[in-house]
């Protein structure tokens, strides 16, 4: 089952994608969370809750999108309660990547560099067995969800920054229960979006670059993932695609497995406070920054996995160069 998120007249609603062309509308206040929240309370899977309460009202696909009413999958009706994160160095080949450098993992550590140091770290010991605690992953913070911009509306980039450049990701949706237990709602595709500039130039400022913008969706699997996931990530400049690159996901191409990078999230109890909402970014292992791409005003990325459902599309929108110092006032 994959559902979408939308603006309906009667406030925020799910609603399950039947096709290409059409969507059955779920008729419950409060959206995906809200569900999510209900299935919860009873014990029941969220699939369960969701057929529970199918309506008849068939709604257009593509009217949806061409009027923009699509809303990321899962939102909290408060941001400062959803917090975006994410794991680097997870897949295949994100090493080299980061690196721009073909470094082979039988050096000594001392010859290595972090990142190949922690893609090592990952690849010995990143899929232990069952009821085993795996290597721990590069983690970072992205924002709440005040930064989370829903499906084809703009992807703002701020004025001081140096790039803007895409990162096709999968993301799991996890919403916390009263007990203060994390449950997966399900996965997206989704655009993690970094200063990949301001991050070569030293990698302490990791998470400066990481600061921004991002967008997931539009669709939301719900279950588990595929194991192995094909998809492409195109940028479109004026109408005709500039550069596109196949990238694959899933735990068969990956270091980690998704229970040891959900244990080293999760295993924070501010991360479990009941309630919230977490957007966790897996990953990635393509990016056309490393294919000496640089984004403009008006660039549009499109990410897409197909067992997802429909691309994300989000154009680039780059904010006027930031010129003032940020003043602040003393009380």
């Amino acid at each position: 089952m994959r559902l979408i998120q939308l603006k309906h007249s009667r406030g925020l609603r799910a609603a399950v994608v039947e096709s290409a062309i059409q969507v059955r509308l779920v008729e419950f206040d409060g959206g995906t969370y809200a569900l999510a929240r209900a299935a919860i309370a009873e014990g029941i899977s969220l699939q369960d809750m969701i057929r529970r309460h199918l309506s008849h009202e068939l709604l257009d696909y593509h009217q949806l999108l061409d009027l923009r009413l699509l809303l990321p999958p899962l939102t909290h009706p408060d941001a400062a309660h959803c917090l975006v994160s994410g794991t680097g160095l997870t897949h295949l080949g994100s090493a080299d990547t980061r690196d721009a450098m073909h470094a082979r993992l039988d050096k000594d550590d001392a010859e290595l560099s972090d990142s190949m140091k922690m893609f090592k770290l990952g690849v010995e010991g990143g899929k232990p067995a069952a009821g085993q605690i795996g290597a721990q992953p590069e983690w970072f913070y992205k924002g709440d969800g005040d930064i989370v911009i829903a499906p084809e509306h703009p992807l703002p980039s701020p004025g001081f920054a140096l790039d803007a450049g895409e990162e096709p990701e999968l993301v799991g949706l996890y919403v916390i229960g009263d007990n203060g237990s994390p449950y997966r709602i399900g996965f997206a595709v989704g655009n993690e979006f970094s200063d990949h500039v301001t991050e070569r130039g030293n990698y302490l400022w990791l998470a400066h670059s990481k600061l921004r913008a991002c967008s997931f969706g539009p669709e939301l699997w719900l279950g588990e993932a595929p194991r192995h996931l094909q998809g492409e990530s195109r940028i479109v400049r004026n109408g005709e695609v500039i550069w596109r690159k196949p990238f694959l996901t899933g735990e068969d191409n990956m270091a980690h497995s998704l229970a040891n990078l959900e244990h080293h999230h999760f295993k924070y109890r501010q991360f479990c406070r009941p309630g919230d909402v977490h957007v966790h970014f897996f990953g990635t292992a393509t990016l056309s920054f490393a294919d000496g791409i640089r984004t403009q005003q008006g660039d549009r990325f499109e990410i897409e996995l197909p067992s997802f459902g429909r691309p994300l599309r989000n154009p680039l929108q780059q904010a006027e160069q930031a010129g003032n110092v940020v003043g602040v006032e003393m009380l």
